[in-house]
């Protein structure tokens, strides 16, 4: 529980079932070490609500330290991946590798069967039982994009109350059970970097001298057109705040971290067609050949027809049309209809 309205009312809806409920809170990021006020997604007055909130509940609370994991598995990557000239989405590992990672595990120790989260996406049970994850009913809403790297085994022990709920449902509950959190505001993606911060602020303070530093801006064939203040600064598929001055409009196209450079081009040369993935995690059997599939290679990006196949190091993903910007470091997932089928983390397009 975070205090927040989400897991507030997915606590809620479990405890009306009559189910024996512990709110859990995480720690997870521990940046006041590193000068920072305290992270939007483990402040002190969240872990005050959340406790509140189990209190009105009548059900136990516990404070779970796992800062040294989220260090480990989320924070140091999603650095490396900035200083590889990656675009990293650090709410994934997060999901995988703390909340349904270790989390479950605590959960298990402590004889808990299940995990619930206020996250807004489906398990349904499948043919012979097996769970299978989709989409939320509330596209707008829908967060499955973010889950994917849970896997197969581990979706067996997910409870998610919130996917057949809209938000505005989700708040009604909230307010007509009184609950403190009805009326707080969204959390934001990178919950974790401190209020009035920005994620590369954050970055240069945590990376400091291991932070390459300025570097040439070039065109597809090398010519230099202008200078960059960093990489990390800058995103495959990003137009503003180039500083160029060009006839036509210029996109980021590559970011070399070998050689330091930002490489642009024009419109075209931000699109592509197949993408290959690496790391992919599949909650169904891998398909022997091409799949017919819509994916998406961001989180806001409506899913677009494509042909997935898998291979020994990943998958191929092959849209019908070209899609802007699959950005090296962010993750690719596929659908069926509703259902997730798998996803993986985009390494070349």
């Amino acid at each position: 529980m975070s205090g927040g309205v989400d897991s507030s009312v997915a606590a809620l809806l479990l405890a009306r079932q009559g189910l024996d409920v512990v709110g859990v809170t995480l720690q997870l990021a521990d940046l006041e070490k590193d000068g920072f006020d305290a992270s939007r997604c483990c402040s002190a007055a969240g872990v005050a609500a959340a406790q509140g909130v189990a209190r009105l509940l009548g059900i136990p609370h516990v404070l779970l330290d796992v800062r040294a994991e989220f260090r480990a598995g989320v924070l140091e990557p999603f650095v490396q991946a900035y200083l590889h000239g990656e675009t990293p989405s650090p709410c994934v590992h997060c999901n995988s590798r703390i909340k349904f990672g270790r989390l479950l595990d605590v959960a298990h120790a402590m004889g808990a069967a299940r995990v619930a989260t206020g996250h807004y996406a489906r398990v349904v049970e499948g043919e012979g039982g097996e769970p299978q994850l989709y989409r939320a009913r509330e596209r707008a809403r829908d967060q499955s994009y973010f889950l994917f790297e849970i896997g197969r085994e581990r979706l067996r022990s997910v409870v998610l109350p919130l996917g057949e709920y809209c938000k505005e449902e989700v708040r009604a509950i909230a307010r007509k059970a009184g609950l403190p959190s009805a009326n707080l505001p969204d959390s934001q993606d990178m919950c974790f970097v401190p209020e009035g911060e920005t994620y590369v602020g954050l970055l240069e303070h945590l990376v400091g001298e291991r932070l390459p530093g300025e570097g040439e801006i070039v065109d597809g064939q090398g010519r230099v057109l202008g200078r960059h203040q960093g990489i990390h600064r800058y995103t495959v598929g990003q137009r503003r705040g180039l500083g160029l001055s060009a006839p036509h409009p210029l996109f980021v196209t590559r970011l070399d971290a070998a050689g330091n450079r930002v490489v642009v081009g024009d419109a075209s040369e931000v699109r592509r067609r197949r993408i290959l993935v690496r790391d992919a995690v599949w909650l169904t059997d891998p398909p022997q050949g091409p799949c017919r599939v819509t994916a998406q290679v961001r989180s806001r990006q409506w899913p677009l027809p494509a042909t997935v196949t898998a291979r020994p190091d990943g998958a191929e993903v092959v849209f019908d049309e070209p899609v802007s910007a699959p950005s090296p470091g962010q993750a690719a997932v596929w659908y069926q209809g509703e259902r997730v089928l798998g996803g993986g983390w985009i390494t070349d397009a």
